[in-house]
């Protein structure tokens, strides 16, 4: 199931995650916006992982002195998804 989620303190203003209810493995990962080179290169190590093993790898990854990066809002939308399966 798709779902858009709104980011906070980056440059990408949203990320589409499409992630299996079943098996919880990543589909798709679409940011709107940021870095497109690195966007594209973080959606692509994810796709086809379970999300529960991605999150602890990327959720604390901070782009410079933000406090968050697109990395780390994926893990809080990856997170959403699977509180709300």
């Amino acid at each position: 199931m798709k779902q858009i989620f709104r980011t906070r303190g980056i440059c990408a203003q949203a990320i589409a995650v499409d992630v299996d209810e079943t098996t919880g493995i990543i589909n798709e990962v679409q940011f709107a916006g940021g870095c497109n080179g690195n966007t594209q290169g973080v959606a692509a190590l994810v796709k086809g992982r379970k999300a529960d093993e991605v999150i602890p790898l990327i959720e604390n990854i901070n782009c410079g002195g933000k406090g968050t990066s697109c990395p780390a809002q994926l893990a809080a939308a990856l997170k959403e998804v699977l509180a709300n399966k």
